[in-house]
């Protein structure tokens, strides 16, 4: 039943709880995540993940430019599904660390650089690629000076081109610094899997005491260092070198040009710091803005009190008070304000009428479900901490594994609302067809398109033909089956019976002076409102590279939302059914669902000025995909949220109507 039907002393009991709940909103994760300790000199390798950059968002292999390999050869990490579907490829480097050895080393010195390496390497630094290094599962962190405040980075840049010139500059020499936290305590519970893995600290019985170093934070200071050729030659690897102070002055810097040998090196300092291991995420992790989070949850409040009013008016007045003087008059009586009255009293008739396209909507409704179920459980677990962002990929895996399982839902919810409209469980096999492939086939066929897009660019971010078939088994294998699992427990089920006759010749509608479809988009705005500074947060950590980690925040932002979309879907419902419009089905859905339009359009308004960097035409399509894809689903989640609460209203206003 909507929302609006809930006692209001409940409602504001309910709402409170999720408030306090929410408090933190300053997402965590679990403290007790597996801790690598280590003792002094033990050796401690770096590892490299894909170039990436906020021109392009076309990420690269870190060995496609002319970077020193390690001895043993280049070896690839395990990676999860999330993982993959994100560009990321972790690979191993020679960068080498001793624990509590502070020392400058020599890597390698390149060969002649040819015409297409300088090609490759000036092409990549002036669409300001960054280079991502991971020290024990920790992204390197680098400060920069922008506009005289100190700004936080992950990675750093591959080179660099000075203002006024057409010379590049790369970046040879990396100075270190690791933070240690000397660490004495029990043993190590795990009771997880993972790089990461999961764990808790727990006293053993024995009371076995270890200790040791832990790595709680990883700061790199990148610069360009012109060596001699013929002296570096004569080094090996990890031989010592003087400690460099990074140069000013670009003659004293390493161009790139052809036949030009790059030799590279780097330093390394260990520093005590007293951050303990559950806090060294905290850097990384920093809220910024959070009062304008809190901005964003008031005035969506604003909007859910307005709308309250509105269908508490509704309810309390127009529809009670027109239902009791229905009620107490005698059958004659009725027939003659039948006549004389106008309004939703007069569409009785007609209200359940079976939509047009009735199967698509059974359809969108199913995947709505299924959208909105992912997107729920994912970000309370997100909320609780269970997401850690020290487990890559993590979040964008669990949303398709919880997608897959709850297929069951989809199904039943699009062949149940079937049989409410058609009266009948036949042609529930189709349908369950319809609804295991209808939003991942619209996913499946925008994402070959970007995929083709990303083969030809030769980027990491190509989703390779083995994972092509994996996603296919998993959907085939799992969803589809669970789909017709959930259909066929949608046909055993007793479904709502209408408390009206529908009459056999249709009432005509009274022409309007505007289009109903202006209401509807219109009413999309109100959602909108209740997201969009969200949205830019979220925008900014898919595009910018920043961590987005203010679950808490997002959770009631996502309760807000539903109520939002209930209490729009209702009132517009009932404003059509006042003017005789019995045609509300789809109307209802899109009152929500028209959301995602707004979502669409305020995208490519964040391309157009806070993407403003973002080069060719490749990356544009590439964003508008991805753009298109989430806006596709919330029209689903949203549009499902309007139509069951509407459908719910009707039903209860309809049912209190005694009809002979």
């Amino acid at each position: 039943m909507a929302l609006s039907l809930i006692s209001r002393g409940t409602y504001w009991l309910l709402f409170t709880c999720v408030i306090f709940a929410s408090h933190p909103c300053n997402g965590f994760y679990l403290p007790g995540s597996y801790m690598h300790t280590y003792s002094t000199r033990d050796e401690i390798y770096a590892k490299v993940n894909s170039l990436t950059s906020i021109e392009t968002e076309l990420p690269f292999s870190y060995y496609s430019l002319p970077y020193c390999t390690p001895s043993g050869g280049i070896k690839k990490s395990a990676e999860n599904l999330g993982e993959l579907l994100m560009g990321d490829q972790i690979d191993n480097s020679p960068y080498r660390f001793r624990m509590n050895v502070n020392e400058s080393a020599f890597l390698c010195t390149t060969h002649p650089l040819s015409e297409h390496e300088v090609k490759l390497l000036k092409q990549r630094t002036r669409d300001l690629y960054q280079v991502n290094m991971i020290l024990d599962n920790l992204p390197a962190m680098r400060f920069a000076n922008q506009n005289g405040l100190k700004v936080q980075w992950t990675g750093f840049p591959v080179g660099y081109t000075p203002p006024n010139s057409d010379d590049d500059y790369i970046i040879n020499h990396l100075k270190f610094k690791v933070f240690v936290h000397e660490y004495e305590g029990t043993g190590v519970q795990i009771f997880g899997t993972g790089e990461e893995g999961m764990g808790v600290i727990s006293a053993a019985e024995d009371e076995k005491k270890a200790s040791g170093y832990e790595i709680v934070g990883f700061e790199v200071f990148p610069c360009s260092v012109k060596y001699e050729p013929e002296k570096m030659a004569k080094l090996h690897q990890y031989d010592e070198v003087p400690s460099v102070n990074c140069p000013l002055d670009l003659d004293k810097s390493q161009i790139i040009r052809e036949q030009e040998k790059i030799s590279f090196t780097y330093e390394v300092e260990f520093v005590k710091s007293d951050i303990k291991w559950p806090s060294r995420w905290d850097a990384y992790l920093k809220m910024e803005g959070a009062r304008v989070h809190w901005f964003s949850i008031l005035n969506s409040l604003m909007v859910i009190f307005f709308l309250a009013g509105i269908v508490f008016v509704i309810f309390l007045r127009t529809v009670r008070r027109d239902l009791t003087r229905y009620e107490e008059l005698d059958k004659e009586s009725q027939a003659q304000m039948n006549e004389e009255l106008s309004g939703w009293k007069l569409v009785v008739g007609d209200v359940f009428r079976e939509p047009s396209n009735s199967k698509l909507l059974c359809v969108m409704i199913g995947d709505g479900v299924q959208i909105t179920g992912m997107a729920v459980v994912t970000i309370v677990f997100a909320a609780l901490g269970f997401m850690s962002p020290a487990s890559r990929g993590m979040l964008l895996t669990g949303m398709i594994i919880l997608y897959l399982f709850l297929g069951t839902g989809a199904g039943y919810a699009g062949v149940y609302l079937w049989r409410i409209i058609k009266g009948t469980s036949e042609g529930w096999r189709s349908l369950s067809w319809s609804i295991a492939c209808f939003f991942p086939g619209i996913v499946f066929i925008i994402l070959t398109v970007l995929n083709f897009i990303l083969w030809g660019s030769k980027s990491t971010g190509a989703i390779p033909i083995s994972l092509y078939f994996i996603i296919l088994s998993l959907w085939f294998c799992i969803s589809v089956p669970l789909t017709l699992l959930g259909g066929y427990l949608g046909t055993r089920s007793e479904p709502w019976q209408y408390p009206v006759r529908t009459n056999q010749i249709a009432r005509e509608i009274p022409a309007r002076k505007y289009p109903s479809w202006l209401l509807v988009l219109g009413a999309g705005t109100l959602p909108f409102g209740t997201l969009f500074i969200e949205l830019f947060f979220i925008l900014s950590s898919i595009w910018l590279g920043r961590f987005y980690y203010v679950f808490g925040f997002l959770l009631v932002v996502l309760l807000l939302l539903v109520v939002v979309c209930a209490e729009v879907s209702v009132v517009l419902t009932y404003m059509h059914l006042c003017v005789e419009d019995w045609q509300w089905w789809w109307k209802a859905f899109y009152a929500s669902g028209s959301v995602s339009l707004y979502v669409f359009l305020y995208s490519i308004n964040y391309l157009v000025f806070e993407l403003q960097s973002l080069s060719g035409p490749v990356s544009a399509i590439l964003y508008l995909g991805y753009s298109l894809i989430i806006a596709v689903a919330i029209m689903l989640a949203t549009g499902t949220i309007g139509l069951i609460t509407s459908f719910c209203f009707v039903h209860y206003l309809f049912s209190s109507v005694k009809i002979d």
